[in-house]
């Protein structure tokens, strides 16, 4: 098993206290590996392996505990013949019908510690959320950051000349674990990561809320993906939509985007008005959880690099735990402001800084910024593009990577 340390360190610091808690994560993202890294961690602990349950409802074994009356009675069962405190860990906790009720219950009534995996940002909406109200903490995964790509594939981080390879490499194929076993053939790859999309998309987006108009779905999904990083317009699609043949209203448009959030496919990025101090309804932009998904979808084109460039690094600050706000200074854009624990940071994101007009359209809105958070100005360009009214010039690579 690989070490996802970021997420491992998160975890760590939860084992023995009082709250469920809760990993989520776009299907394929790692959420088992890191269950199976816990019970490493525990074992090390000395934690005998007899009072550490693990539950897959991913496997068909476990078919029979899929209500939760049958899931409580067997947990109770185990646990009888134990003494000390029982670990218990639910992968896709999701596919057991009120499971929220045996996870408070058990908290209740047992000395237990209880890890629960799910494939659903509405894993902890509306009631649910009410029903284990501070009783949780939500630990999110992702596909691998830049620097988790490398270690998985045994790429020495000091040694630059391949990591450059790599990190178009990584731009195309993406960051879902699973890549680094399978063989270095684009065929291959392209069939695994089909696989996940479909998945995906199958049993996370159209099952889980009962869309009939798959194909229609598919469409909206794909327009996304083809427009990552721009302004969202739900118009635009519709109108889109009405030019290939195909009808949708505005609300289906966002009917379908909201179950493509759900299942952590796509990702929103509201816009926030600096100078207004405040986030905005309208014109967020939407980012694809892996590019790896938009590759076996719409394939890989130079031209879209800007727009993959952004991508990752809105998923790298996500990872990293930040809010992200794509940002509105006058008539201006900036490209990301991420927020965490009171601190901010700005950042624009370009290929390269190739050009004087390029250089002055990347630095004129953080120019424009009155207060001291940082700012940053990320491109591939190597050679050290200096400061500039406090404005910060930073290798991308390298931002990824520290």
């Amino acid at each position: 098993m690989k070490p996802r340390d970021l997420y491992m360190n998160k975890l760590i610091q939860w084992i023995d206290k009082d709250v469920i808690k809760i990993i989520s994560g776009v299907r394929r993202s790692g959420k088992s590996n890191l269950i199976m890294l816990l019970v490493e961690e525990l074992k090390s602990r000395g934690i005998d392996e007899s009072r550490i349950m693990y539950i897959n409802f991913e496997l068909i074994k476990y078919d029979h505990l899929r209500n939760y009356e049958s899931l409580n009675e067997y947990i109770i069962d185990v646990a009888k013949s134990e003494d000390g405190k029982i670990y218990i860990l639910i992968d896709e906790v999701q596919n057991c019908s009120s499971w929220e009720r045996v996870a408070a219950s058990l908290l209740a009534s047992m000395d237990c510690d209880i890890y629960l995996t799910g494939s659903n940002a509405g894993l902890l909406s509306g009631e649910l959320a009410t029903y284990l109200a501070g009783r949780y903490v939500e630990i999110h995964v992702y596909p691998l950051r830049f620097k988790e790509y490398l270690q998985f594939n045994n790429i020495n981080i000091n040694m630059s000349a391949e990591i450059e390879s790599k990190f178009y490499e990584y731009l195309k194929y993406g960051g879902f674990p699973g890549l680094h076993m399978l063989p270095d053939d684009d065929e291959v790859k392209r069939q695994y990561l089909d696989g996940i999309a479909d998945s995906v998309v199958l049993k996370d987006v159209i099952q889980r809320n009962q869309i009939r108009e798959a194909e229609l779905l598919d469409r909206v999904l794909l327009y996304l993906m083809d427009n990552v990083g721009q302004i969202f317009s739900a118009k635009n699609i519709v109108d889109y939509l009405k030019s290939i043949g195909s009808k949708a209203s505005v609300d289906s448009v966002y009917s379908y985007i909201s179950a493509l959030e759900n299942a952590m496919v796509i990702h929103a990025a509201k816009r926030y008005d600096v100078k207004g101090k405040k986030v905005m309804s309208r014109m967020e932009k939407y980012f694809i959880c892996d590019t790896g998904l938009r590759y076996t979808k719409i394939g890989y084109r130079d031209d879209d690099v800007s727009q993959l460039l952004e991508n990752v690094v809105y998923m790298q600050l996500k990872a990293e735990g930040y809010e992200v706000y794509v940002g509105k200074e006058g008539d201006r854009e900036i490209d990301f402001i991420a927020e965490k624990n009171n601190d901010r940071i700005y950042i624009q994101v370009s290929y390269l800084l190739a050009t004087e007009e390029i250089v002055d359209r990347e630095y004129k809105p953080l120019q424009m910024i009155k207060d001291s958070y940082p700012k940053l100005v990320l491109s591939l360009d190597k050679l050290p593009i200096g400061q500039r009214d406090g404005i910060k010039w930073m290798n991308l690579i390298d931002f990824l990577l520290n």
